[in-house]
């Protein structure tokens, strides 16, 4: 992953001026330095990914740079996770309770999400008690989206849902205010109070999403809209400990949201039952596992940075002047406005359809998630390709392929073993009959 730093910044990086700053380990951080002075003189802005574009993550908060304990940009930070908050929750209202249908899943798939969060961040759709008006914002979809939504909100059952969603978003608001207040505040007790108070109140609404019998209602793709809604509060709990620069508290944080939105997917592909789901689960966790963990993985290096960094640095970063870089910054990445075509998440996984079957399709979002889970899968093609005379898929082979290879290659032998086990029962009935 690549850092985007304001024009300035990123002059002075291109003369040799400016040296962007490394872990110990060789890990590039979001910020710059004086090359002759050691001076930190600017930090990153976005996140581009190593084909130079932005990284524009659906939950994560785009940018992390801080200095003297403080979040650059933390007003925008939190007006990104409102925005994405709201939109995420909204889409419950077309997904609804239990199984729902390909065309609901389709009008709020990854494609439209990021669009409806463009219109909500530019003030063309409000949220209000964590929803939006769908139907104003559907409305040049058809008729049947209109009348699908009309549906879920006379479903009694959502109506319970919808209820505990709008109390957590409530929470999650009041407890960003009293965020917001508490940065402002000069007395250190107040400062830590408030934002004890502020995580309560995340604590609570981070319950309501997660609440066990909720999800359980829900299809895998509900379940992946509050998962979401989840990480979002998660993420802001870390930022409340940022506040008090208690780094270790938010590198713990970060650690264990990364481990749960790796969980948290796996399981929700495990419940994956309709190819309706797979069509629009497989862009969204793409999308997930391609920005959002990038995004959070960044953020947790340069905070383990940061604890690692003797005396003399904390004061040289805490004593660092950023105003001049701050004033040249450019948008963040999720103001994009190549949001507007189709998502490479969802042309990759347009393009993997034509290869694969539903069954592999999910085998490969899991390999996506955990690559661990490839072993497996390997294991099993070399024995039967051992057996069948393929020479070729030997482990070393098998390293280097795709997860698409691995995937196909296990159900060709799968379908393979199966036909075989057929026509020996057929073979056995036969014999017996006669």
């Amino acid at each position: 992953m690549l850092f985007q730093f304001p024009p300035v910044i990123q002059a002075g990086l291109a003369a040799g001026k400016y040296a962007q700053v490394f872990t110990s380990a060789g890990v590039p951080i979001g910020l710059a330095r004086d090359a002759a002075t050691g001076q930190f003189v600017g930090h990153a802005v976005g996140f581009l990914n190593n084909s130079g574009a932005a990284l524009n993550p659906l939950v994560a908060v785009p940018q992390m740079a801080m200095s003297a304990g403080q979040m650059y940009q933390m007003h925008g930070g939190f007006q990104a996770v409102q925005a994405s908050l709201g939109v995420l929750q909204a889409t419950t209202a077309v997904i609804g309770v239990g199984t729902v249908a390909g065309v609901a899943l389709s009008a709020v798939n990854l494609w439209q999400t990021l669009k409806l969060r463009q219109d909500v961040k530019q003030l063309k759709l409000d949220v209000r008690d964590g929803f939006i008006d769908l139907k104003k914002a559907l409305k040049d979809q058809g008729k049947e989206i209109i009348q699908h939504i009309d549906e879920v909100a006379q479903d009694i059952k959502f109506e319970q849902h919808r209820l505990v969603l709008i109390q957590a978003y409530g929470r999650f608001l009041e407890a960003t205010k009293l965020m917001k207040t508490a940065i402002s505040c000069e007395d250190v007790s107040i400062k830590n109070a408030d934002l004890a108070n502020a995580r309560q109140m995340l604590s609570e609404a981070l319950a309501d999403y997660n609440n066990p019998r909720l999800l359980s209602e829900t299809c895998a793709a509900g379940q992946l809209r509050r998962h979401e809604c989840a990480w979002a509060i998660d993420q802001t709990i870390a930022l409340s400990y940022q506040q008090q620069n208690e780094l270790a508290a938010v590198s713990d944080r970060l650690s264990h949201l990364q481990d749960k939105i790796r969980q948290d997917a796996l399981t929700v592909i495990e419940r994956c039952d309709t190819e309706d789901e797979l069509d629009f689960l497989f862009p969204e966790l793409t999308r997930i596992h391609d920005h959002d963990l990038l995004v959070l993985e960044s953020w947790q290096n340069q905070v383990d940075w940061m604890r690692s960094l003797p005396a003399s640095e904390v004061k040289l970063l805490q004593s660092a002047d950023f105003s001049n870089s701050d004033a040249t910054a450019t948008p963040d990445a999720s103001a994009d406005p190549n949001v507007l075509a189709e998502p490479p998440e969802q042309l990759l996984y347009e393009n993997l359809k034509q290869k694969s079957h539903p069954a592999s399709l999910l085998d490969q979002l899991q390999f996506m998630i955990k690559p661990k889970l490839r072993q497996e899968w390997k294991t099993y093609i070399t024995q039967q390709a051992a057996i069948a005379g393929y020479k070729t898929l030997v482990p070393a082979n098998l390293e280097k392929a795709s997860n698409l290879a691995v995937a196909n290659l296990y159900w060709y032998f799968q379908v393979r073993d199966e036909s075989e086990e057929e026509t020996e029962q057929s073979v056995k009935s036969r014999r017996a009959y006669q």
